[in-house]
């Protein structure tokens, strides 16, 4: 982002995300807002707050930190990653988010850690080993060129166009997650009713990690079509954590009454991570029902309560 912000306003922001009294929907906008401006200033108010008791928001920095795509952020990131005492769904993003900002030097460690303990964890790591090896034969400027949701995703999409190849290729578990993901956002980005019934089957593949990334992309398709499968997976209470915060927060994108009302039922869910995902994605679909254009408007906030304050003086 080029806009121009005084180091005194993303220190005001940065306290906003680090401020545990406040409510998390009030973090998140902050947070979000700190990863359109950039920098590393901004960076470096994102990585104190790992310390965090919240899974979900530990989550959301990592992710945050990948779409920046800002070198200065791996550090942390590799902490991260290295932290067993960390939530498997922090680690998780942390090691996506190395694949997403794709330096070299992040293929050592991402190695290490594709064989993790943790299945989610070693998963993530291999595709972001997968996608920086694309990058450096010549994938980057393919991966520019289609970046249609304005997203870096954990892989490039195929150049598929047929909706039933692509559905066998996103459900065939014989095949490497990499190539199933590439169909997957192949998928996403072809669109329309058959592209997202297609991806809601996946929903039921055996990967946790495969389901919270069908979940996550369906919320970006914001199509009204999956609501019950994004609905039965959110109620199934053997279902992993990480794949029903990502289906709370995909019906929070969907954003109508029905969706709505499906995350009222989970606010006071036995599971932190999937409470916190209801707050917030009834958050998102107030925004998304709103005429407000941005998510992120921690600084236009702080902007407009300046020219309050300004009007009121003699």
């Amino acid at each position: 982002m080029t806009t121009e912000i005084s180091s005194d306003s993303v220190e005001k922001i940065g306290q906003q995300l680090l401020d545990t009294t406040k409510p998390l929907n009030d973090r998140f906008r902050a947070l979000f807002t700190l990863r359109n401006l950039g920098g590393e200033m901004a960076i470096d108010f994102i990585s104190r707050c790992f310390t965090d008791p919240s899974a979900l928001l530990k989550h959301e920095l990592a992710y945050c930190l990948g779409q920046m795509q800002d070198v200065y952020a791996i550090p942390t990131l590799k902490k991260v990653l290295q932290d067993e005492s960390q939530e498997a769904m922090v680690r998780h993003e942390a090691g996506e988010a190395l694949g997403a900002i794709g330096s070299p030097e992040s293929l050592e460690i991402l190695k290490q850690y594709s064989n993790d303990s943790v299945k989610e964890v070693a998963e993530t790591c291999q595709l972001a080993v997968n996608r920086i090896n694309w990058l450096l034969n010549d994938g980057k400027n393919q991966v520019l060129n289609n970046r249609v949701y304005l997203s870096v995703d954990p892989a490039p999409p195929d150049n598929e166009v047929n909706v039933d190849v692509m559905r066998n290729t996103l459900l065939n578990e014989n095949l490497s997650l990499f190539e199933r993901y590439r169909a997957m956002f192949s998928l996403r980005n072809t669109g329309g009713k058959d592209a997202v019934l297609a991806l809601a089957e996946g929903l039921k593949c055996s990967s946790a990690l495969f389901r919270h990334e069908v979940a996550y992309v369906l919320g970006q398709m914001q199509h009204d079509a999956c609501v019950q499968q994004l609905a039965v997976s959110l109620k199934d209470k053997s279902e992993n954590p990480m794949v029903r915060h990502e289906c709370a927060e995909a019906l929070g994108s969907i954003a109508t009454k029905e969706c709505t009302d499906i995350l009222q039922k989970y606010l006071t869910d036995e599971e932190r991570v999937v409470r916190e995902s209801c707050v917030v994605a009834l958050d998102i679909s107030e925004h998304e029902k709103s005429e407000h254009f941005q998510y992120a408007d921690t600084l236009s906030k702080l902007t407009d309560k300046k020219q309050v304050n300004a009007d009121e003086l003699p």
